[in-house]
């Protein structure tokens, strides 16, 4: 098992909780304590179940867990462009790593699942 910091999942939501951080800083005070709030707290669990799904013999609750809070997070990303508290292209570059995330996420809840072929997949 690696650790979790050297995961490729983990090293995006890193980088997407950079972004983030860096756009909730320049939100308008009205909305940086709900929405900006928010927004971070769903990327900080992202990076915490990461390292969950990790170490758990039972990786798909956290996936699951995972993938939901990433709807989230798009969710209020897109409310914080349409409200024009985010430019367009750094919304952009915040759905490209969600994207890649939700990819990366449910690659590894299938490969979870797989019967046990060759050393990869599942081992109970």
């Amino acid at each position: 098992m690696a650790t979790h910091t050297h995961l490729p999942i983990y090293k995006v939501a890193y980088d997407l909780l950079d972004v983030v951080t860096n756009l909730v800083k320049n939100m308008q005070r009205d909305f940086k304590r709900s929405i900006g709030d928010k927004i971070s707290a769903e990327c900080i669990e992202i990076t915490v179940l990461i390292f969950r799904a990790n170490v758990a013999q039972d990786k798909a609750p956290h996936l699951l867990e995972l993938i939901e809070r990433l709807q989230v997070a798009e969710l209020m990303l897109r409310l914080s462009m349409d409200k024009r508290l985010i430019s367009k292209a750094a919304y952009a570059q915040a759905i490209e790593l969600t994207t890649s995330i939700g990819k990366q996420a449910n690659g590894w809840r299938r490969a979870a699942h797989r019967p046990l072929h060759g050393g990869q997949g599942r081992h109970d």
